[in-house]
């Protein structure tokens, strides 16, 4: 099964169209023909904006998988993990854990990343550094668990690994 994608950058800058986003094509070719990427929506640094992408396009343009990148950091304006968190309705801890330690393992401030992982309805949402080079790091860091987690989100109860 081809699952549904898309990607949220979330910049202030890229929002007000100040600087081109090279994070969200990078996600988009990354994830290559495995996924259906859909949108690569941009929006500024506003909690209750990112809530609402995310919110926008699980529940109305059906998308099984939402990635963002950007705003996971430790900056006053650092806020997708609130707005993540205001919209989901269980964690995915692994996934944000395993993220932060192989990151740690390339750079000591992998561990400063505040990105979650979530589930809505039957969608999981990921939170990924805004740079294009560690976002397709750390994505690529729990791609192969994704499909197999979205199937059991799904009601999937054979093992499909």
């Amino acid at each position: 099964m081809k699952y549904k994608a898309a990607i949220i950058t979330v910049s202030d800058k890229g929002s007000k169209g100040e600087r081109v986003d090279a994070s969200g094509p990078a996600l988009k070719e990354f994830l290559g023909d495995a996924y259906d990427v859909g949108e690569i929506v941009i929006v500024p640094d506003e909690a209750p904006l990112i809530a609402g992408a995310i919110k926008r396009l699980i529940d109305n343009e059906k998308a099984d998988l939402v990635v963002t990148t950007g705003g996971t950091g430790v900056t006053k304006r650092d806020v997708t993990p609130e707005a993540t968190r205001s919209v989901i309705d269980r964690d995915l801890p692994g996934f944000a854990e395993a993220i932060r330690m192989e990151s740690y393992k390339i750079t000591p401030h992998g561990i400063i990343s505040r990105g979650i992982c979530g589930i809505r309805g039957e969608s999981m949402i990921i939170n990924l550094p805004g740079s294009p080079k560690g976002a397709v790091e750390c994505l690529g860091f729990v791609i192969d668990a994704i499909p197999h987690a979205l199937a059991k989100i799904k009601g999937d109860p054979a093992d499909c690994a």
